[in-house]
């Protein structure tokens, strides 16, 4: 069976298409527990688990042991099934010795068994002999049972696209700046993003869409002090603000750490960099930073009139040594409040790089 994407599979398990095999994997774990979990709770009815569903774990089984479990014929159900976590840690998955047993089974798996390794935070090498099995090639296609699924991780600019279609699927709606404020604040971790939207969903209120107060209020991000009023500050050129910011910092650093503040900087001004090279800003250059919408907009066209092609090159290099300092390099005995406080400072001054030794 060829590959699938994601949803392609996602939609054949909805509609109970079972296959005898699943090989999900890939560096972004969000759609591997996903699909692992939906074959968990659904191929067999609940009364039919204890004899005929077991989850075993990578690092406590090795090839015999799957594939003892593998050729069990179910008790008093039409199928068994088999889940493998955490199957990157099986030590002898390519061994020598067990390989030739795997084989044998994935070309032939028992059709009554749905046999599933959940094999995250990588994928397998298609040079290797399990990889080359399971992608096949011209000569030799892949088994015919075997369902291989790959989850990648996706860009930061198809973040709010992925978010504002997955609160849609739950029938709920969100607002374009808790889209941009979600997505700038946790990232590409889909696993992280989806805990938060589900635990909102639960507070909404009938028709109530998830807006920019609701995410900051169970984020537990300030409405005024935080990170992205900082940045705009820092585009308006606003002094007084970036400092009153900075001063909550240093009173909240638990709520506050350094890495993640330097990360979602240097994103912004990185971008900004970017945009800078681009003669006349086209709607799909917009969308290829993925800024959908024009509250994201906004401060990148601030951005652009406030800090030269230039200036925003130096400031790119000013947060990675502030992301050095960070890490010890350079920094002496400065505090992360310190670091922060003089790279806000070297922003809104313009001190050449050469007289700090940058």
């Amino acid at each position: 069976m060829p590959a699938v994407s994601a949803d392609e599979l996602l939609n054949q398990l909805r509609q109970r298409q079972f296959a005898p095999v699943y090989f999900l994997q890939g560096e972004e774990p969000y759609y591997v527990d996903l699909a692992a979990d939906i074959l968990e709770k659904t191929v067999l009815q609940e009364h039919e688990k204890g004899f005929n569903q077991v989850v075993l774990y990578g690092k406590d089984v090795d090839v015999a042991t799957i594939l003892n479990q593998a050729k069990r014929f179910p008790m008093m159900a039409e199928r068994s099934v088999v889940i493998i976590k955490e199957a990157q840690a099986i030590v002898d998955l390519e061994n020598d010795k067990s390989w030739p047993f795997l084989e044998a089974y994935l070309k032939n798996p028992l059709q009554s068994t749905v046999l599933v390794f959940c094999y995250k935070h990588k994928t397998l090498d298609a040079r290797k002999k399990l990889g080359k099995l399971l992608t096949g090639d011209k000569k030799t296609p892949p088994p015919a049972g075997v369902v291989l699924m790959t989850s990648n991780k996706i860009y930061d600019n198809q973040v709010p696209a992925w978010l504002t279609a997955y609160v849609r699927s739950k029938g709920q709606q969100i607002t374009p700046q808790a889209t941009v404020i979600l997505s700038e604040y946790i990232g590409t971790e889909l696993g992280r993003l989806t805990n938060e939207v589900d635990k909102m969903l639960i507070n909404l209120q009938a028709g109530q869409p998830i807006d920019e107060d609701l995410v900051q209020r169970m984020v537990g991000i300030s409405k005024e002090y935080n990170i992205f009023e900082l940045q705009s500050a820092l585009v308006r050129r606003d002094v007084l603000k970036a400092n009153r910011i900075l001063l909550y910092f240093e009173a909240n650093p638990k709520a506050n750490p350094l890495i993640p503040n330097l990360t979602l900087l240097f994103n912004y001004f990185s971008r900004l960099l970017a945009l800078h090279q681009i003669p006349n800003i086209s709607e799909a250059d917009w969308l290829k930073f993925g800024l959908r919408f024009p509250v994201q907009r906004r401060d990148y066209q601030t951005g652009l009139k406030a800090f030269s092609f230039e200036r925003t090159r130096d400031i790119v290099h000013l947060i990675r040594r502030a992301d050095l300092q960070s890490k010890g390099i350079e920094s002496g005995s400065m505090t992360d409040g310190e670091i922060l406080r003089e790279l806000i400072f070297l922003i809104l001054h313009p001190v050449p790089l050469h007289a700090i030794g940058a």
